[in-house]
């Protein structure tokens, strides 16, 4: 659903995708899942389906679409559009992004390349991650502190022999196992004497470069999201040139709301997409089930489950519209608040529709037979990546202060009155 109406290219796109998502990545997922093997095998398979999708995906011009209208090497698309065609892929968010080369973290390492890479950086690490050779992760979270504050990250980048030495560990690295990871953007600290925010920079790192030790996969709930998974990542005096730094020192932070800005939202609009399937799977299973005499769906409160995920997922998905809209008329830096609520609520959402969904099937519902707990697994994840729903909410009331403030300054000063004196 959109709130406008959308060009005849991307209806048509809209068209597409949902064919492919639901005739060939879900009756896919089985496949995959299979493929993978069991144990050190899940590390360095590649289902051969995924390739299969991958061109197929191609051939119906359903490839990098996220990458908006601002960047030459995108799709064309505003953050806009791209919700509504996201959502779809969130429907199979195992299968569908990587499928379409639309999965993060190369989403958002590919807009960072885009946005803020040079010429060879571009060259030698944006083509061929948008040509799907590649992968990549994203490490900036540590074990040692509290990673949501950005400012405590402590792994070194230190001027050396021309270039920059990293130590550092990293973990809930995703990406790092995948037997295609060919590039860590590493964040740390370049100059602990420069202001708070000035401190940090964001560096290349090849993924074989000496020092580099992927030490352990860690699970999620149980899931090893095999075969990209969530490491711990040691850079132990690896050494890059200087080439390798991102737009310049110190401008980490810069960087890293770049990129996660738009990664949060494309984060929701996927889960739109699973708290949807989720639904459907509820709705199907209760009018297939009896208990104590009559169809589960007869049962009072079963009704007020499928009402209240059905009104919650509209509000959700206007929450991601509302923000994807903002970010295209003014920039994510100026749409911080949309991003942030969305990010909250959307999570939130989906994990209550999941959770019901899996009620209504006993059982089967925490098993492997249906996605909805490694659905939900993820879902409550999402609750702590990209920014735990604490920070957003903390920022959310911050700016909603402030925005007030402005409007009652202005208020007075047009009426001439004077603030009231502080206490």
């Amino acid at each position: 659903m959109s709130l406008v109406q959308l060009s005849p290219r991307v209806q048509e796109l809209q068209r597409r995708l949902t064919e492919f998502v639901e005739n060939e990545c879900i009756p896919a997922e089985a496949e995959y899942q299979k493929a993978l093997g069991t144990g050190e095998q899940r590390w360095k398979t590649v289902p051969p389906v995924m390739d299969r999708l991958k061109a197929r995906a191609r051939e119906l011009d359903l490839w990098n679409l996220f990458l908006t209208r601002e960047y030459k090497e995108g799709a064309g698309l505003t953050n806009y559009e791209y919700a509504v065609l996201c959502e779809i892929m969130g429907r199979s968010p195992a299968i569908a992004p990587e499928a379409c080369n639309c999965s993060a973290p190369d989403t958002g390492n590919m807009e960072v390349f885009a946005k803020y890479g040079t010429a060879a950086q571009k060259d030698k690490w944006l083509v061929p991650l948008m040509e799907g050779k590649i992968r990549s992760a994203f490490a900036m979270t540590e074990p040692a502190v509290a990673s949501s504050d950005a400012t405590n990250i402590c792994t070194r980048i230190e001027a050396r022999r021309g270039g920059y030495t990293i130590n550092g560990r990293k973990w809930w690295i995703s990406g790092a196992g995948h037997p295609k990871c060919a590039v860590f953007l590493v964040m740390g600290k370049t100059d602990l004497t420069a202001s708070k925010y000035g401190q940090q920079s964001i560096v290349i790192v090849p993924a074989d470069a000496p020092g580099v030790s992927v030490v352990r996969p860690l699970t999620v709930f149980g899931y090893d999201d095999a075969p990209h998974g969530h490491c711990e990542v040691v850079f132990d005096n690896v050494w890059v040139p200087k080439e390798n730094l991102i737009l310049g020192e110190g401008r980490g932070f810069e960087v890293i709301q770049g990129r996660l800005g738009p990664g949060r939202i494309h984060h929701c609009m996927r889960s739109l997409g699973m708290g949807e399937r989720g639904l459907e799977l509820m709705v199907e299973r209760v009018q297939s089930r009896t208990t104590f005499g009559r169809k589960i769906v007869e049962h009072g409160v079963v009704l007020d489950y499928i009402a209240k995920s059905r009104m919650e997922l509209e509000s959700a998905r206007m929450l991601v519209l509302r923000a994807a809209d903002m970010i295209d008329k003014v920039g994510a830096k100026h749409a911080k608040k949309e991003i942030a609520m969305a990010k909250v609520v959307v999570p939130t959402i989906v994990l209550g529709i999941l959770d019901r969904a899996i009620q209504m099937h006993g059982a089967g519902g925490v098993g492997q037979d249906t996605p909805l707990a490694d659905f939900w697994a993820g879902m409550r994840t999402l609750r702590i990546a990209d920014g735990p729903d604490e920070v957003h909410t903390r920022q959310i009331a911050q700016l909603e202060i402030a925005e007030q403030n402005a409007r009652l300054a202005a208020k007075r000063s047009k009426s001439g009155l004077a603030a009231p004196a502080k206490l």
